[in-house]
């Protein structure tokens, strides 16, 4: 069996998310899913990515390459997300592997973005201007700014908290523990095995629940410079600042994530990783398996790894019976 050991600093940010009943993962070049079907096998899937964003000048652009970053993950998420409960439904036909695009991908974004705005920018501006009056704050922007973000904050935490009951949700988050388990692994050099990746922290700083934290963070911030005008106004303000927050967010998690080595930077940055806990539970060994299929198959792509490495012998063999992720 050949070594999976990598050594010295990793010169590309790896990422991913959790798929269903599977990952995927991001490298430079291509994005690749790996799917647990209802027989256990593990069908893998590759998009190419858009080298301009990833790349190009715009990756190496403050604040520009957060945002088209950010707006280019959401549409690969969705889509990601759609083929693999194809996938996991086994609802593939004449053995075609589904495509990640169409208008149903398109329309899921779409609507996802409506309803993100209205729950957790629009409804607590709109809270906070509710408590202002009532409590007559009117002269106490900063303060009522920062309700506005408990309240922001509030809402996210009660959602992640109330969808991560549900049994499915639950296996879904099992999976991001693999992701960051794996990922974890390799920046550190490790064998990519089942077994040894297991070992690995569920928690990574680059995760997109940190980002959401961060989110709430710079918010109030910027939302504090505004004061507080007409209520319309807030609300135009805030969707149109929307960019602003996101992409100030993605570099203070680009900073923190490079400089990990700093006392102070892992001081700062503990409430994020403590907030992940919501989104991960420690999966098992199979979904492990799995996320190291799609890893591998990215590093492929790199030229990182040999082409027949990056299937053990196992992916295409019936899992064991596959345990719920623990609470």
């Amino acid at each position: 069996m050949a070594e999976n050991k990598t050594a010295g600093p990793k010169q590309f940010s790896y990422g991913g998310q959790a798929v269903i009943e599977g990952v995927m993962m991001r490298g430079a070049h291509v994005a690749a899913v790996a799917v647990r079907d209802p027989e256990g096998k593990i069908v893998v899937h590759e998009q190419p990515l858009n080298a301009t964003l990833y790349r190009g000048r715009i990756s190496k652009t403050p604040f520009i390459r957060g945002l088209v970053g950010l707006w280019d993950a959401l549409g690969l998420g969705t889509r990601a997300l759609m083929w693999s409960a194809d996938v996991a439904l086994g609802v593939e036909e004449d053995g075609e592997k589904p495509s990640f695009n169409g208008p149903l991908g398109w329309g899921t974004i779409a609507f996802s973005l409506v309803l993100s705005i209205g729950l957790f920018f629009l409804l607590p501006t709109a809270a906070a201007s509710g408590l202002e009056q009532l409590f007559g704050l009117d002269h106490a922007s900063f303060v009522v700014n920062l309700l506005e973000g408990v309240v922001r904050l509030l809402l996210i935490v009660g959602y992640i908290w109330a969808i991560g009951r549900l049994a499915d949700v639950k296996r879904l988050f099992g999976y991001h523990g693999a992701e960051h388990k794996t990922i974890n692994a390799y920046e550190a050099g490790a064998e990519l095995t089942p077994e040894v990746v297991a070992t690995y922290p569920i928690e990574h700083p680059r995760c997109g629940t940190a980002f959401l934290l961060t989110v709430v963070f710079v918010s109030v911030l910027i939302f504090s410079v505004l004061g507080r005008p007409p209520l319309i106004w807030l609300f135009v303000s805030r969707i149109l600042l929307i960019p602003v927050v996101a992409g100030i967010a993605y570099e203070i998690i680009r900073f923190t994530a490079k400089n990990m080595h700093n006392p102070v930077v892992r001081a700062i940055i503990i409430p994020n990783l403590a907030l992940q806990h919501l989104t991960t539970r420690e999966p098992d060994l199979t979904m492990i398996e799995v996320a190291i299929v799609a890893f591998k198959r990215v590093l492929v792509s790199e030229k990182l790894l040999a082409e027949g490495d990056a299937s053990p012998e196992q992916a295409n063999a019936p899992a064991t019976a596959p345990t719920p992720a623990g609470d």
